[in-house]
């Protein structure tokens, strides 16, 4: 074959582009990428040797290497891997993975460090070496090949590459980046051996580089001939628990999850039987700032057999635990896995419901043994760990025994199984109450007849509780009631006296409650006397099968329609504003003002605000 000038793809002529113009604000992510590359490299000679042992020739120890020279301004990573042949040089670098560049540039956002994140995704890792370089030359000879079937490629990465034959001895590929003079701080070897321990440093392959010394006549390090290891080169989590420290742990958490702090918990674990599999999970200290995202993944990194697939398998988590940080490493799954694969894999499922379980063991630990911890780790995750009592039918009890509340006996920190040890005897219920924030609920006058008989009642703020609470119906035999629905009724702890007292009430009131439900026919679905409390004038209760007014307010703001429902309102007899009515001259005005207050108690927004100020001047001047 004689030297050819080739034309890039269409597709990678937009991608140079984009790489060079785009992801400039993180460009030392290329020496990540080009060191993966070989690593992958050396994998597959792995792969391929195993039935066709001579492809090792005379060098069985795989490597990657990374040398730089001053003077010529290059930066090479070699590698001793499978290498490249002529027709492949071409097809798989200046061609790019058929679905791979169109996928890649359709999830270019404009945010630099996210798009830094996606290049390694889709198999476009290789041109990131245009973000520091203004050439990039490879030479390579596959493994079995003969030396002179060696092949140089070259492009300044526009529009056209080169590719010529060469003689080249060692099998494996050498990658040359021809430094801007702007990038000249990464012919530095620290700087390099930095970037190496950031992002390379569990690549299970030895990285080498040439050892530096002082040199006193020159004032300057000077670069020796003798070599040494720069990373750990063994995967972390493929080695033995009592080899790694509490500090390799925690900067190896910081390392895959850029987080500045050190995790709160992990476990490391290998699993054998149906499925092999080894985990090192994370649970991070803070909640980052795009928890809440619904477009940004989640997931742990996915290894095969210690080979990188991809970073965010959701597959392999549920989504409730989208926080959980780390790596699994399968040892059945095939290379090749692509996210369709993971969805439909048993082996898949295997490894999902194994890690899942060992999240909620490592937050169970967390509760029982170190309760501040656990209640820091709520504080940041506590919503989105709600979330699993829908999505995860068969873990629903361990959820319950996890899950955290706000309670009229505590701020903070209340788990069901505390409440129901709390419990009085004869009640026969968990009480709650749902709100927009915790003073509401605290100081609702749905409340005041269960801190007059001193029941204990949670307050559930979080906008994801009202859609919880249709899976969470009871715990440990008690179910869960609504203080803010249906009729009051306290069985055996009301008294037969309060009861009569109730019921005189209520017919001496008749009149007045029958006039009031013609009053507000277009507000109150009914209109009764009640004994839920002791010093508001009224309140507004939904009816038992109907969508609390707290939910109605959520959809709405939520853009959707919830169905109409008019609320129950309920009086206490015993107010002097309740009263007032018999007899009044202004009766209906009174009665508006009633519902309208007892509206706004509950956290509701009034239709008409002037009507309501309007009412209670006329009252206030009369």
């Amino acid at each position: 074959m004689d030297k050819q000038t080739l034309s890039f793809q269409a597709e990678v002529k937009q991608l140079l582009h984009l790489v060079t113009h785009s992801l400039y604000s993180n460009k030392e992510i290329f020496l990540r990428e080009l060191i993966s590359n070989a690593s992958d490299a050396c994998d597959k000679l792995r792969f391929e040797a195993l039935h066709h042992n001579e492809l090792y020739e005379d060098q069985p120890n795989l490597e990657v290497r990374v040398s730089f020279d001053k003077d010529a301004r290059t930066l090479t990573i070699s590698d001793n891997g499978i290498g490249l042949s002529a027709e492949e040089a071409i097809a798989n670098l200046g061609t790019i993975a058929k679905s791979g560049t169109r996928e890649f540039m359709d999830r270019l956002s404009g945010d630099q460090q996210k798009d830094a994140q996606l290049i390694g995704q889709f198999g476009v890792g290789f041109y990131s070496g245009y973000i520091v370089a203004d050439r990039i030359t490879v030479e390579s000879r596959r493994a079995g090949l003969k030396p002179e079937e060696g092949v140089r490629w070259s492009s300044e990465g526009t529009g056209d590459f080169e590719v010529e034959p060469i003689t080249r001895s060692q099998r494996g590929t050498d990658v040359i980046l021809h430094l801007r003079e702007s990038e000249a701080d990464f012919l530095s070897r620290w700087r390099l051996k930095s970037i190496i321990g950031k992002y390379s440093d569990h690549i299970s392959l030895p990285i080498l580089m040439r050892k530096e010394e002082w040199d006193k006549d020159k004032g300057e390090y000077v670069l020796k001939d003798d070599w040494e290891t720069v990373n750990q080169a063994a995967a972390l989590w493929t080695r033995a628990k009592g080899d790694i420290t509490e500090e390799q742990y925690h900067a190896f958490y910081q390392q895959i999850s850029h987080d500045t702090e050190a995790p709160l918990a992990y476990t490391h674990n290998r699993v054998e039987g149906r499925s092999e599999y080894t985990q090192l999970l994370y649970l991070p200290a803070k909640a980052p700032f795009d928890l809440w995202n619904r477009d940004k993944r989640g997931g742990v990194k996915l290894y095969v057999k210690r080979v990188f697939i991809m970073d965010d398998a959701e597959a392999l988590m549920p989504v409730y635990l989208r926080f959980v940080k780390g790596v699994i490493d399968s040892a059945d799954l095939p290379l090749n896995v692509s996210r369709e694969l993971l969805q439909e894999s048993r082996d898949v499922k295997a490894i999902r419901e194994g890690s899942t379980k060992r999240v909620l063991s490592m937050l169970e630990d967390l509760a029982e043994n170190q309760a501040e911890q656990y209640l820091a780790f709520w504080r940041e995750f506590g919503a989105v760990l709600k979330e699993g009592l829908g999505e995860d039918h068969a873990n629903r009890e361990r959820l319950a025994k996890l899950i955290r509340f706000a309670s009229t006996h505590a701020d903070e920190g209340v788990s069901l199984a505390d409440y129901v040890s709390r419990m009085k005897e004869g009640q026969e219920a968990i009480y709650y109450i749902t709100a927009d924030t915790q003073a509401a609920a605290k100081n609702s006058p749905q409340l005041e007849i269960f801190r007059k008989k001193g029941l204990e009642v949670l307050l559930l703020t979080d906008r994801v509780d009202e859609w919880m609470l249709n899976y969470l119906f009871e715990f440990d035999g008690k179910p869960l009631h609504s203080v803010a629905k249906g009729a009051v009724d306290l069985g055996s702890l009301q008294d037969e006296e309060e009861k009569k007292k109730a019921e005189a009430a209520a017919e001496a009131f008749k009149p007045i409650v029958e006039r009031l439900k013609d009053t507000l026919k277009d507000k109150a679905k009914d209109v009764r006397v009640t004994t839920r409390l002791v010093d508001s004038p009224a309140c507004l209760v939904a009816d038992e099968g109907d969508m609390s007014g707290h939910l109605a307010r959520l959809l709405k703001q939520a853009g959707q329609s919830a169905p109409k429902a008019l609320s129950i309102l309920e009086i206490n007899t015993e107010h002097a504003l309740v009263k007032r009515l018999d007899g009044s001259a202004h009766f209906e005005d009174l009665a508006h003002i009633l519902f309208d207050q007892a509206l706004l108690a509950e956290g509701g927004q009034l239709e008409d605000p002037a009507a309501y100020v309007k009412r209670v001047n006329a009252l206030l001047a009369g």
